[in-house]
């Protein structure tokens, strides 16, 4: 893992009984460090020093300032990817203590301090004990790979090996199946030959990706394809890929605008689209129960997943990298303790 934390930002320091830290999103492409009064947990609510807090790809729309996102946003926004450590019991809060880390669901984790239900909090095992653990996108790994149905001695093509390509290649491989990796890095092939991808296509040229998929099948081609970038292209390819009858399940986050699909090639191979993105918060929270639970045992590497550290502060920096892609990236989360807080 990457460390970025040399050049953080010094901050005025204020009283830290009274006073939490956060980014906040200003401008598009702009970040500025912010000093809010420090949150009290009402009723049935935690207040968490957070450790750390990833970097969802998710972000970079808003970031970019498109017409419907207002500006300034509310201090520690976009950060849904936070764990940390309790600070301090609402009433009526049962079976949770303080010093104790957890991960949770929320939305203003780019922060030193967030407020969270109780309800929501799940507990990390001691097995991660000083390891960064976000949770949220473990989870969506997690329920990413549920949908598609993935079991032993399919042909599993995944089309763009970022943080959940890289998630869906171990544990497809680790269910047996024959998992096909194709991405624009060869570096990110590299990862997806460590992660057990029997094989890697660069992801260049179209049709040439469909004849080496061709070939590699004997014209058969994927039971299961997911894509996992969020571009017109790779769902086109996607649909071109999956075999009659198979599944094509669409993991990438398209946020950018509408999409067109080949509804006459769908129809005709008969095949079955999953859209994998869930929104039911029960379902979010099993999938982060799970995805803790497979970080914990090995099954999905968080030192290969999680490439590059920043400090909060330097936030704008960890938001360029996540579109940018900078050498041996996969992932950024940003850690509000080195700034000094």
């Amino acid at each position: 893992m990457t460390d970025h934390s040399s050049t953080s930002i010094a901050a005025p320091e204020p009283a830290a009984d009274t006073v939490a830290r956060a980014a906040r999103v200003v401008a598009p492409g702009r970040v500025e460090m912010v000093a809010v009064d420090l949150p009290r947990p009402g009723a049935g609510q935690v207040l968490v020093r957070i450790e750390g807090c990833g970097v969802c790809a998710s972000n970079l729309e808003p970031w970019s300032g498109p017409e419907w996102q207002d500006f300034p946003m509310e201090p520690g926004v976009l950060g849904h990817e936070a764990w940390g450590v309790i600070e301090a019991l609402g009433e009526g809060v049962a079976d949770l203590h303080a010093g104790q880390r957890i991960a949770w669901l929320g939305n203003q984790g780019y922060a030193s301090h967030e407020i969270v239900e109780a309800e929501t909090v799940l507990p990390l095992p001691e097995a991660l004990d000083g390891r960064p653990v976000p949770a949220e996108p473990l989870g969506c790994a997690m329920n990413i790979f549920r949908r598609a149905q993935i079991s032993s001695g399919q042909t599993v093509a995944i089309i763009g090996i970022g943080f959940i390509g890289a998630a869906l290649t171990a544990l497809a491989a680790q269910a047996g199946a024959r998992v096909i990796a194709i991405s624009r890095r060869q570096e990110s092939l590299d990862l997806a030959r460590r992660l057990g991808a029997s094989d890697t296509i660069p992801m260049e040229d179209h049709w040439e990706i469909m004849r080496e998929v061709g070939r590699l099948t004997e014209d058969r081609l994927a039971d299961v394809v997911i894509e996992a970038v969020g571009l017109q292209w790779p769902l086109d390819l996607a649909g071109e890929l999956v075999r009659e009858g198979g599944r094509l399940v669409i993991a990438g986050y398209h946020q950018d605008g509408p999409r067109q699909v080949n509804m006459q090639m769908w129809n005709w191979k008969g095949i079955d689209i999953v859209s994998a993105h869930e929104r039911d918060p029960e379902v979010q929270r099993r999938g982060m129960i799970e995805g803790i639970e497979a970080a914990a045992d090995g099954r999905l590497d968080l030192d290969a997943l999680l490439t590059h550290r920043y400090p909060l502060s330097r936030l704008g920096d960890a938001l360029d990298a996540t579109r940018d892609k900078p050498q041996g990236f996969v992932k950024a989360w940003v850690s509000p303790q080195e700034d000094g807080q």
